[in-house]
């Protein structure tokens, strides 16, 4: 994804008088293309993330627009309090890019993984969290990110094409089932795991299949809604804690709606069951968050 990022800042961007990028000595084999054409207004402001955020803040108080890239953990930790007090409270186009959301840094540990980003900075005034799962839902976000003038975060991470049999949307992507039995949620690019789940499960033609790609949601695309109402049965899926992301959000909404919901299964990030790092794939698995799993946890709905 780091890559497609910096290709459509390229293209659609980057001759941008008024558009900044700073990267935290972060970017080897992506950011090149954009050093190169930017010239002075491409700056490396070195391991310094919250100097980083800083000056953005101040920047954007003068009528730019900065793009702060870094790992996601770097970025959105270590920044929070630059991001609330000097962005977010003033409404500044800061766009802040984290890279390797989830457990996507795998084996270099919890300092390197970022499964609790969302809840983290989704509740701070006027900000847009992205979180595409797939590499077409990116230019959705990005398009969407940079034509607002206001806080946002984009979270990369390891994505894949867009199924043919799913359908683009404002909001993310869907693939509505004839025979509605099960609504699927995800976020993010595990998506990836449910889709490859849901291409071998018998039950496919059953299943709707949903990812949203924005956070905080307030309401229900009404799509969504309307499968949920069909079904009563929901499966939600992130790479992400519980508290404060996909899955708790889904849950609250649905009960303000009022629909009417008989099972509801959350697959999300655990956090370090084994007390052991590994693969992102070692801490999907232990999270229930691979494809054997969620295809598992689908059964059980049938």
């Amino acid at each position: 994804m780091r890559k497609h990022f910096s290709g459509y800042i390229e293209n659609n961007l980057a001759n941008r008088d008024d558009l900044i990028f700073i990267t935290g000595d972060l970017g080897y084999a992506a950011l090149e293309n954009l050093q190169a054409k930017m010239g002075p207004r491409f700056i490396n402001a070195g391991v310094a993330e919250q100097n980083m955020v800083g000056v953005a803040a101040g920047m954007a108080s003068q009528g730019f627009s900065v793009i702060c890239y870094s790992i996601a953990p770097f970025v959105v930790y270590r920044c929070l309090e630059q991001m609330r007090n000097d962005v977010c409270f003033h409404n500044l186009p800061v766009y802040i890019v984290g890279n390797g959301g989830g457990y996507g840094y795998g084996i270099m540990g919890s300092s390197h993984h970022a499964i609790e980003d969302i809840a983290v900075l989704s509740g701070l005034p006027d900000i847009a969290c992205y979180v595409p799962a797939f590499i077409d839902d990116m230019n959705t976000c990005m398009t969407d990110m940079f034509a607002r003038r206001g806080p946002a975060y984009l979270r990369l991470g390891l994505g894949k094409p867009m199924p043919a049999a799913f359908t683009p949307t404002p909001w993310g992507a869907m693939k509505i089932a004839a025979g509605n039995k099960l609504t699927v949620i995800a976020q993010g690019p595990v998506a990836n795991n449910a889709t490859e789940a849901l291409s071998k499960n018998p039950h496919n033609e059953s299943i709707s299949f949903f990812t949203i790609n924005k956070m905080p949601l307030t309401t229900l695309p009404a799509e969504i809604a309307t499968s949920i109402a069909e079904t009563g049965n929901v499966l939600t899926i992130e790479e992400h804690i519980s508290i404060g992301g996909l899955g708790s959000t889904v849950a609250l909404l649905a009960s303000e709606a009022a629909l009417p919901i008989k099972k509801f299964i959350s697959l999300h990030a655990e956090g370090y069951p084994g007390k052991k790092y590994g693969s992102q794939a070692y801490h999907q698995q232990l999270s229930g968050l691979d494809e054997a799993n969620i295809s598992h946890v689908i059964n059980s709905y049938f």
